[in-house]
């Protein structure tokens, strides 16, 4: 798959329009359609979407489940061409959905527009499912709507598994997405009290622009150069130890595991939340838990 920052010339395409935060199952299913109907028509398939929320560029603090590095690397696994990840500037913002739409057709000749049912653009939100199937004709591609994809009752949307990931229901974030919640980082020095009581531990800056699941501990997967390594995830502020100023670490014992890797990027896959993290009366008793804690692991 090949990624680019601005719409590009292709002779014929099938396009695919959205946000794609999460890559979800929903997600998933349109760019499978994308694929398929790229495919069937003998077009190039193609995404677009954005570098970042359109909601920061009106203030707000977005919390995402996927950086863009992880988004392209699960995009990419769906067999796409091509990839359009534009900057949502001043411009961008200010542009009607028929001029943003006709950007697209004149550049891209697309055979097949394809959408979400909730998708929209350009300024105001005027773009959407209906707007798409009202100039199809006029524009020269067909359209194809991408209905809602239900999971226990529930519509998927990135909205409602970022609600589960701040609850801490990481299982059925999962399910949503159709793959593992993953943080990562490059690899920090601690305290190393960790090692001292037989659990030493890995230690990354929890990502800023990620949504936060809950303090507490999670059974996890730890991938390390291409490797993937049974863990157990503490986050929080480790109210057990005395220290002079508490910030929030993510920190992970990795089963079996005895290398040193300050300063390499490490990926935690996020499986299961275990309990809350909770302040001990003493180092032995917060030892004591943690062997309970490596059972579920």
């Amino acid at each position: 798959m090949e990624v680019f920052n601005d719409i590009i010339q292709l002779k014929n395409s099938t396009v695919a329009l959205g946000f794609f935060d999460g890559v979800h199952i929903g997600h998933q299913a349109l760019i499978n359609k994308v694929v398929k109907t790229a495919k069937l028509h003998n077009t190039k398939s193609v995404l677009i979407t954005f570098k970042k929320s359109p909601a920061e560029t009106f203030g707000k603090d977005v919390k995402y489940i996927t950086n863009n590095k992880e988004k392209e690397f699960l995009i990419s696994s769906f067999d796409v061409d091509y990839m359009i990840e534009l900057s949502f500037n001043e411009d961008l913002m200010n542009m009607t959905a028929l001029d943003y739409l006709k950007n697209v057709t004149n550049n891209l000749h697309p055979y097949t527009i394809i959408t979400g049912f909730n998708h929209t653009f350009g300024k105001n939100k005027v773009g959407n499912p209906f707007f798409l199937k009202e100039q199809s004709s006029k524009l020269n591609y067909d359209y194809i709507e991408i209905p809602a994809i239900i999971h226990n009752n529930e519509i998927v949307s990135s909205t409602l598994i970022k609600k589960y990931l701040l609850n801490g229901d990481i299982e059925n974030a999962n399910q949503m997405l159709g793959h593992n919640f993953n943080i990562s980082g490059e690899v920090i020095e601690g305290n190393k009290i960790g090692r001292t009581i037989g659990f030493p531990t890995a230690n990354i800056i929890y990502p800023e622009h990620i949504v936060q699941i809950p303090f507490g501990v999670y059974r996890c997967n730890v991938n390390i150069q291409n490797k993937t390594y049974r863990g157990f995830l503490n986050y929080g502020i480790k109210p057990t130890i005395k220290e002079t100023h508490k910030k929030p670490i993510a920190e992970v014992h990795i089963i079996d595991f005895n290398k040193d890797i300050y300063g390499e990027n490490i990926e935690i896959s996020i499986l299961k939340k275990i309990r809350n993290e909770k302040k001990f009366s003493s180092i032995e008793e917060l030892r004591q838990q943690i062997n309970e804690d490596l059972k579920q692991c």
